[in-house]
């Protein structure tokens, strides 16, 4: 069997972490948890809604496009509450089941997942690995680091592109890089995380986690004796010992405990770490050490598990509660959560006016003695559908607009319209110099009122 003796765990930590290639139940779970996270990821910003890119943060127009919902700048509240929801719900799932964020969908686990898978086919098994470093440099050592090296700084420069094409549209963005006709600031942030990719996943790694993730370090807070997480059965495990399938009455043997200590599941953690030793926070809860127990016990004619996904209390031989009080919390706070965004996003009107009276001066006298206010309508269409609209004012008996009263708006448009109100204060006896108004905005459509917005009309004392 391609073993290496491991030597101590600290140490382990802190030097070059040669991981061994794994295949089991929980390895097929999290290879393809991972690789459909990186393909949304690169495939996303191709993805077209008519003749918009699906996924685009124009940040010049200040638009947000997800799909079908465009946010604009007054909408930030909802992607605060977002970013709220997620948190909430990466409470949950911590609390239910470890850290299986960290393990199946992290983003710095899948790019160091497919960075390793590279290594792995460039320079062969870890022993291979291992010895390639030893190894003195040579024309094969230099040709399978060039390559190796080459074929992550191209995964890193497509995710710098990428990232910059949920930003930049990516169809015209990506001719744009190859005839380095992009702008300054796109090349800049391409080559950024490009770079910081190349680091992360190809040399940093583990110690993104370790000493880099916050995550790590306030998970504990989160877990409970009821808690799943990857765990070693120390009662069924110890005393770990070497033996021999065909030796089945040794006395010697009888007494060792299913743990063969062949540090397998050590060579196959991205961590280092002996899971033997108790939880860790280093732990990402990836199960790969879960396969590689399991594949051991097939061997050696013992039921699988020595290795699993366990609770405290499980391994102590009492019941595991999976409906408790901090769960039922969180799970009802992130329902509760998800429940009010749908709402504030379902019921966000699909037109914003904002109405701003002419500046440095409160009202004109014209020729014919009537009075005129100026008004500036700026118009928002935030539906994903274009619209014809009507201006009707109201408030004040005999009040009439001059200037246009219809208009239409395409998708996401904003426009300034500027009109004036006037009125024959002779005529029409006002109440008052502030007077209340209101613009309504009708859909032509429809004949619909599609919202109203109060303002001031402002006039001499007659």
């Amino acid at each position: 069997m391609d073993q290496i003796p491991v030597k101590n765990v600290s140490s382990t930590i802190q030097s070059k972490i040669y991981v061994r290639e794994m295949h089991g139940f929980f390895q097929k779970l999290r290879t393809w948890s991972l690789w459909a996270l990186m393909l949304s990821y690169f495939i996303t910003p191709w993805i077209n809604l008519g003749d918009r890119q699906a996924i685009l943060f124009d940040l010049p127009a200040r638009q947000f496009h997800i799909f079908n919902v465009t946010f604009w700048p007054q909408d930030f509240i909802l992607l605060s509450w977002i970013l709220i929801i997620s948190a909430v719900g990466l409470f949950t799932i911590t609390n239910f089941a470890g850290r299986i964020w960290c393990g199946y969908t992290c983003p710095q686990s899948a790019w160091s997942f497919i960075f390793m898978w590279i290594e792995e086919r460039i320079e062969g098994s870890r022993n291979q690995r291992i010895k390639l470093d030893k190894a003195k440099m040579s024309a094969t050592k230099l040709r399978k680091k060039a390559i190796k090296h080459s074929a992550w700084l191209v995964v890193a420069f497509w995710t710098g592109l990428s990232f910059v094409g949920y930003f930049t549209p990516i169809r015209t963005l990506l001719p744009d890089v190859l005839t380095l006709d992009a702008g300054s600031w796109a090349l800049f942030w391409i080559g950024f995380f490009t770079v910081a990719t190349y680091l992360n996943a190809g040399w940093l790694r583990e110690k993104v986690c370790l000493h880099m993730c916050p995550y790590a370090r306030f998970q504990s807070v989160m877990y409970d004796a009821d808690t799943f997480a990857v765990a070693y059965d120390f009662n069924r495990g110890e005393p770990r010992g070497k033996r021999s399938k065909k030796v089945k009455e040794d006395s010697d043997v009888k007494q060792l405990g299913d743990c063969i200590d062949c540090s397998l599941c050590v060579q196959v953690c991205p961590t280092g770490i002996d899971i033997r030793d108790g939880l860790q926070y280093q732990c990402i809860g990836c199960a790969l050490c879960i396969d590689a127990c399991d594949s051991i016990m097939e061997k050696i004619d013992k039921p699988k598990g020595l290795i699993r996904y366990a609770t405290e209390n499980e391994l102590e031989g009492k019941k595991t509660h999976l409906l408790r009080p901090r769960l039922f919390g969180y799970a009802s706070m992130l329902l509760v959560m998800f429940g009010v965004l749908f709402y504030s996003i379902s019921s966000r009107p699909s037109l914003e006016l904002h109405v701003e009276r002419e500046r440095g001066r409160l009202y004109q006298m014209t020729a014919r003695d009537t009075v005129q206010n100026g008004y500036t309508l700026k118009f928002i269409n935030m539906s994903q559908a274009p619209h014809n609209y009507q201006i009707v004012v109201d408030g004040i008996e005999g009040i009439q607009v001059i200037g246009r009263t219809e208009f239409s708006l395409d998708v996401n448009e904003i426009r300034e319209l500027p009109i004036n109100l006037e009125i024959d204060p002779y005529k029409f006896k006002l109440e008052s110099s502030r007077n209340d108004i209101e613009f309504i905005i009708r859909d032509m459509d429809t004949n619909e009122e599609v919202l109203r917005e109060e303002s001031r009309f402002i006039a001499p004392r007659v």
